[in-house]
């Protein structure tokens, strides 16, 4: 069975930085494009970044480029996202996942990032 324990999260000042990190179990990991998502209050889930198995190919949503890494290591099965220079605007509940077909619409409980002065 698929499972995603994200952590990491925290209350940050803006302009500060987080590492957030998500151990996935129940299937293949090394061969599964992972994503991180957030959802920020009051609006609906957005896609953050994502890479592909072998960590060659990466992209990040707009507002989070120059900002947020996006980084695996497939030895222990972990995605993480490296968030620097945070702002206000990225306060949110962050979920990492596979794609549907793996994870079949499964997602972990987050990791709330509050960023707030």
């Amino acid at each position: 069975q698929v499972q995603l324990v994200e952590s990491g999260g925290g209350l940050v000042q803006p302009g500060g930085s987080l590492r957030l990190s998500c151990t996935a179990s129940g299937f293949t990991f090394s061969t599964a494009y992972m994503m991180w998502y957030r959802k920020p209050p009051g609006k609906e889930r957005e896609l953050v970044a994502r890479i592909s198995g072998d960590g060659g190919l990466t992209d990040y949503q707009d507002s989070v480029k120059g900002r947020f890494t996006i980084f695996r290591d497939n030895v222990e099965n972990t995605v993480y996202l490296q968030m620097n220079n945070l702002k206000p605007e990225d306060t949110a509940v962050y979920y990492c996942n596979a794609d549907w077909f793996i994870s079949g619409d499964y997602w972990g409980q987050g990791t709330q990032v509050t960023v707030s002065s």
